[in-house]
């Protein structure tokens, strides 16, 4: 699977959610991706502590669980790393998956508040702040302060771990993308017990229509507690 696969399968559940639910529905939604933002910061520092490395900026930036399907795909770099790292993203492969399907109203959802998650996942005493309007909220670019410096040591130590993990620390999209499923799909079923099944029946159907079935079987061969 690739980047558009688990954008899409967020959107469709943002979709559903939002046209069953409204205001309630956004608020659950926002509550499973903190949920899945947090799981996926809390395995990259338990990656980086079982290889003796420290919790710290540095680490949470060499520990990332996912690249690019393919060059040129995301573009993004540092504006500045002192006195605090503010670093952006100017081309972003969600977003064009959601602009793909015409799902941005629904897909930008993901991007309220999954990079702070991670973060505070990796360290509950971090904190990532949103700079201005992100793309799929009609920004020219996404901007993020980290809230603490990358010095030159930080950087330094930065590359060379990045080298020495490769990509042993990443994970493929059929596992990204089943934990956006499992994530949002079990706090769906938490707060709206009567309607969960049909707003996720119809937000799988209309995923299968676009991927074919096998795909959506590769997500479900998961187990919710593989994350």
């Amino acid at each position: 699977m690739k980047i558009e696969n688990q954008a899409v399968m967020f959107a469709l559940l943002a979709k559903h959610t939002l046209q069953a639910k409204g205001e309630p529905g956004r608020v659950v939604l926002q509550r499973g991706m903190l949920r899945y933002g947090r799981e996926r910061g809390r395995r990259m520092a338990a990656r980086a502590r079982a290889n003796g490395d420290p919790i710290a900026l540095w680490t949470h930036q060499a520990y990332g669980e996912w690249q690019p399907d393919y060059p040129g795909q995301m573009e993004f770099g540092y504006l500045r790393t002192e006195p605090t790292l503010v670093s952006y993203i100017s081309k972003c492969a969600w977003c064009e998956a959601w602009q793909k399907y015409g799902m941005l109203e629904y897909g930008r959802e993901y991007c309220v508040n999954v990079d702070n998650a991670v973060f505070q996942g990796f360290d509950p005493d971090f904190e990532c702040t949103t700079v201005g309007e992100p793309m799929s909220f009609g920004g020219e670019r996404c901007v993020f302060d980290w809230g603490q410096p990358l010095t030159e040591e930080d950087l330094a130590r930065l590359q060379a771990k990045k080298e020495e993990l490769g990509t042993s620390a990443m994970m493929d999209f059929d596992y990204h993308t089943a934990h956006v499923y499992f994530a949002i799909t079990a706090l769906l079923r938490e707060y709206f017990p009567g309607e969960a099944d049909l707003i996720i029946d119809e937000a799988v159907d209309e995923y299968i229509s676009i991927f074919g079935k096998d795909d959506y079987i590769r997500i479900i061969e998961h187990s919710p507690n593989d994350f």
